[in-house]
């Protein structure tokens, strides 16, 4: 009874939403996973759209914020300017922009990975650590498999984002019914 009254009391005190929000994020969240998973390359192809026209939208603002505020001038006026162009190319051609970013962002994780590896395996030798060595092995096994089939990787990518968008969303789904029941309780 004790551990249940400290819990109710727990979700009611630090709840940073309300519950209806987390229920509302998760079944947005549980769309959105299987959108991902019933049509990927649509899916990818509208977030990969969204982005590019967010892109812009911000690379237009952050020109005109210079009308408001010099400081910076500069650095706003490059990354304006990246993300103007970076927007316009993404709207101009989503479906290449949509390979090229998820190839691109496979390529980097793979590199990433196999960085990561050998900082791991440096490490295991240095210490006498087989921990460090098993992970810094799976780490550049890992990225090697991404580095030498990036297109196989970022056509799978979209199943990956689904699984954990499902998995993300009946959490939340499943937290705001948790949250909702200690508030009844409070």
């Amino acid at each position: 009874m004790t551990d249940d009254v400290t819990q109710s009391g727990m979700f009611a005190e630090t709840a940073l939403f309300p519950w209806w929000l987390m229920l509302l994020w998760g079944l947005l969240t549980l769309l959105v996973g299987v959108m991902f998973l019933l049509n990927p390359g649509m899916t990818m192809e509208f977030f990969i759209i969204f982005l590019g026209a967010y892109w812009l939208v911000s690379g237009v603002f952050t020109i005109g914020s210079l009308f408001i505020d010099r400081t910076g001038m500069g650095w706003k006026i490059f990354l304006s300017v990246i993300n103007i162009v970076a927007g316009i190319v993404i709207l101009a051609y989503p479906i290449y922009s949509t390979l090229f970013l998820f190839t691109f962002l496979i390529i980097f994780v793979g590199f990433w990975a196999c960085f990561i590896g050998a900082a791991h395996l440096f490490q295991a030798f240095k210490a006498k650590d087989a921990g460090n060595g098993v992970l810094g092995i799976i780490s550049i096994i890992f990225g090697l498999l991404l580095l030498v089939n990036p297109f196989i990787a970022a056509a799978l990518l979209p199943f990956v984002f689904g699984g954990f968008a499902i998995v993300s969303g009946l959490a939340s789904i499943f937290v705001a019914f948790m949250a909702k029941g200690a508030c009844a309780a409070a």
